[in-house]
């Protein structure tokens, strides 16, 4: 990052930016996506059943911790790469 100037800096600190936004929707559509297709059984009534409730959140919160887990995971291989390389 010190090899570039301020306006290319400020232009990839923006594309990192939208990536990130990208990523974050993308994360989201899923889960709606995923839980919705698992769990939403009943089309009689525009509400949730109790049951299709309690299984949007349990769905959720699994893909949430799923995703966040593998973050946790790439961002130890990326350490322990960086450090390969630092040696």
């Amino acid at each position: 990052m010190d090899a570039l100037n301020a306006r290319e800096q400020q232009d990839f600190q923006k594309l990192v930016e939208q990536k990130q936004m990208k990523d974050f929707m993308r994360l989201y559509s899923n889960l709606v996506e995923r839980c919705f297709s698992d769990c939403v059984n009943d089309f009689t009534s525009s509400k949730l059943t109790t049951k299709e409730q309690n299984c949007i959140m349990k769905c959720s919160e699994k893909f949430l911790k799923h995703s966040e887990r593998v973050g946790q995971r790439f961002q130890e291989q990326n350490a322990a790469l960086g450090q390969g390389l630092g040696r």
